[in-house]
């Protein structure tokens, strides 16, 4: 078994925290693991990336050949569009859809959104709602690894015990609050991934996820959904389109919004 993951964000949203939870979930297993420097600008808002390979063989290089990435992870969204050449033809993209405008020239939301939609292969999740969701704002960051974690060689227990040890010395109200966060991002990328493998547009899960109540978001419901996602996309885009608050997620949530 060998993964290689490019890590991409900014200054201050935390890749570290993101690498550090990898690396020791990688030990933990017993794993070879290898992890580039962080690189970009240390100050808040400069883009920085690293490259992430585990592996249950030796691993010689620490760095990802281009075209060889299983999965870019990223916390920004601009930011998958700089590494996309390093992604492998199998390879997934789990991103963060909230953007961290640190350029005067950044590009409209839809345009950045729209460019991550059309990939084939990729996993959108709202890291900043999951986070205040679980009432601990800066937590962005654990909300991705939790999201991406269907796409890793990885389950979400590997990374418990290390939010424990992490977050310990800020009480167990904090660790508990990023064990939530954690399986709140695992629900959001489950559910994003489980609706593709059905067939349904990116766009349309996009937007039903976009209108959840984070808390309550159930991949399980996917199979129930996924059949009337594809017949009546256009319907549900309206509907959604005039809902003002969050929804909770459950089996019949679709059929009422098509009511």
């Amino acid at each position: 078994m060998k993964y290689d993951i490019i890590l991409a964000g900014v200054g201050g949203q935390g890749i570290l925290t993101v690498a550090y939870l990898l690396d020791n979930a990688a030990v933990r297993r017993g794993w070879h693991f290898k992890q580039a420097e962080v690189h970009g600008m240390s100050q808040r808002g400069g883009a920085v990336y690293s490259h992430l390979r585990v592996s249950d063989q030796e691993i010689i290089s620490d760095l990802v050949p281009e075209g060889r990435a299983d999965l870019i992870l990223a916390v920004e969204p601009l930011e998958v569009q700089r590494y996309l050449h390093y992604l492998g033809p199998q390879g997934r993209v789990v991103s963060n859809i909230q953007p961290y405008k640190n350029i005067p020239d950044y590009p409209e939301d839809e345009v950045v959104l729209g460019a991550l939609l059309a990939l084939p292969n990729a996993t959108l999740f709202n890291a900043k709602e999951i986070a205040l969701a679980g009432k601990s704002p800066r937590s962005e960051n654990v909300a991705t690894v939790g999201a991406a974690i269907p796409c890793m060689p990885f389950g979400v227990e590997d990374f418990d015990p290390i939010i424990e040890e992490l977050f310990s010395k800020k009480g167990q109200a904090v660790v508990d609050a990023n064990k939530a966060i954690l399986r709140m991002g695992l629900q959001a990328g489950l559910l994003f991934k489980a609706l593709r493998q059905e067939g349904v547009e990116a766009k349309v899960i996009h937007a039903i996820i976009d209108k959840l109540q984070p808390a309550t978001v159930d991949a399980s419901v996917a199979s129930a959904w996924a059949p009337q996602l594809k017949g009546n996309a256009g319907r549900l885009l309206e509907a959604l389109a005039a809902t003002e608050q969050k929804l909770p997620c459950g089996p019949e949530t679709v059929s009422q919004l098509l009511k």
